[in-house]
């Protein structure tokens, strides 16, 4: 997306910390880790946060079981949201995007090397090394920007039609 915004971005407009929307003391972290766990999960003593579950990483087709070797990763990182249009979004819309539990495209479980490699690159700058998940991974990351009403740029726009080719909807 556009590199040159008008608004400097900062992730704390978005992301003070993992919210905890239905206020039951399990936020937006746990939450993704307990809907995204292949077996029941193991909670901490005090019933707020995961501890041990299987979870799946689709980016790599790794199979983790601690949830401290696991990140949440936005698909669509807040800071490329932010230069592709969301920067004009209120305080409120923006949080809501980072803790969406709606669309389970927003967010997803990732190996925290991988999070950290892939950073805030769209598409054109990086793909998740498991390459069969290549084409669903670009799906879900059109998806987010067409729900959210965000923009592509043209080098985003010219890997995405290269790896869905004619079901591209851009």
């Amino acid at each position: 997306a556009n590199k040159d915004n008008s608004s400097s971005y900062n992730r704390d407009d978005y992301l003070p910390s993992w919210a905890d929307a239905d206020g039951n003391c399990i936020n937006t972290r746990h939450e993704v880790l307990i809907i995204e766990s292949r077996i029941p999960v193991t909670m901490s003593e005090n019933g707020c946060s995961v501890l041990k579950g299987e979870w799946l990483d689709l980016a790599t087709n790794q199979i983790f079981t601690d949830s401290s070797d696991v990140d949440i990763d936005h698909t669509v990182s807040l800071s490329e949201a932010h230069r592709s249009g969301a920067s004009n979004w209120t305080t409120e819309r923006k949080q809501s995007f980072a803790n969406d539990l709606l669309n389970s495209a927003v967010l997803e479980v990732m190996d925290d090397s991988t999070n950290a490699s892939k950073g805030d690159k769209d598409p054109s700058e990086w793909l998740p090394p498991n390459e069969k998940h290549h084409c669903t991974y670009v799906k879900n990351w059109v998806e987010i920007k067409t729900l959210y009403g965000l923009t592509f740029d043209e080098e985003e726009k010219v890997a995405i039609e290269k790896i869905l080719g004619s079901d591209a909807r851009l």
